[in-house]
C-alpha cells in the first residue's frame, strides 16, 4: 500500500513527483493526507482534504456526486471509515480554525470550506475499530516548529483517545516525525516531493523512500 504526504499538485514538478510514486510502487491501494490538488490518479486512493485544494471538487466528493465517476477519482474519508486491503482507515478533513469550529459546515464559503467543523470531529470520534486514521494538521506533542510552538491541535489529541487506532498518520508540516501520544503511533510524512512510503497491510509496518531530488525539478 502506497502512503503520501502533502503533494501540492497544482504545482507541474510536485505533480510529476506525486504520479511518480505510483509508478514506483505499482500499489492495490494508496492513502494521502491532504493538500492533494490532483484528482485524476492511476490507483484507488483514499485520502483527507487540506487546507490547500480544489474546493469545489472536495464539495463535490463530500456530496458523492454522480459526476464524479471517473476511474481515477480519488475517495474522500470525511469524519468516514473505508475498508481498504483489509484494514478499516478513517479520517478526518480539513484544518482547524477557531473562529469556525462552532459553524455547521453549510455555514462556510469560499476558502472557508477548508476547515473542519465541530460536527465533523464529533462524527469521526465515533468511528469504531479503525487500523489507520488520516487526519491533515498533527496532534500535540509530535511536532515543534519555528520559536518552538507546537502545531498541534485539540481536536486531534480528542479523536486519538475516542477512537485510538493503531496508526495515526498525518500531514501539513512538511516534515516527517514520529511519536507514541496517547497510546497511538503517530507519524508526520514527509511531502511527497521528499519521500513516499509503503505501509504492509499486514503488520502496520512503515518504510520510508526517499525521492532523487532531479525528480522534483522542472
Amino acid at each position: 500500500m502506497l502512503v503520501l504526504g502533502d503533494a501540492h499538485a497544482d504545482d507541474p514538478a510536485r505533480r510529476d513527483a506525486l504520479l511518480a510514486a505510483y509508478r514506483e510502487t505499482d500499489p492495490d491501494a494508496a492513502l494521502q493526507v491532504g493538500d492533494l490538488f490532483h484528482y485524476d490518479l492511476p490507483a484507488p486512493t483514499w485520502f483527507v482534504a487540506g487546507n490547500n485544494e480544489d474546493f469545489d471538487v472536495i464539495d463535490a466528493l463530500r456530496r458523492g456526486d454522480a459526476t464524479l465517476t471517473d476511474a481515477g477519482r480519488p475517495h474522500l474519508l470525511a469524519s468516514t471509515v473505508a475498508d481498504v486491503e483489509g484494514l478499516r482507515v478513517g479520517g478526518l478533513s480539513g484544518n482547524f480554525a477557531p473562529t469556525q469550529y462552532g459553524k455547521s459546515r453549510a455555514d462556510l464559503a469560499g476558502d472557508r470550506r477548508r476547515h473542519f467543523v465541530r460536527a465533523e470531529v464529533e462524527r469521526a470520534a465515533s468511528l469504531t475499530d479503525v487500523d489507520v486514521f488520516l487526519a491533515h494538521q498533527p496532534p500535540r506533542g509530535l511536532l515543534r516548529v519555528a520559536g518552538g510552538r507546537d502545531p498541534g491541535v485539540g481536536a486531534v489529541d480528542k479523536l486519538l483517545r475516542a477512537v485510538e487506532p493503531d496508526l495515526l498518520l498525518v500531514g501539513h508540516n512538511h516534515r516527517h516525525a514520529e511519536a507514541t501520544i496517547e497510546g497511538v503511533r503517530v507519524v508526520s510524512l514527509a511531502p511527497t516531493w521528499e519521500a513516499y512510503y509503503t505501509l504492509d497491510p499486514g503488520t502496520l509496518e512503515l518504510e520510508r523512500h526517499d525521492v532523487e531530488r532531479d525528480a522534483t525539478e522542472p
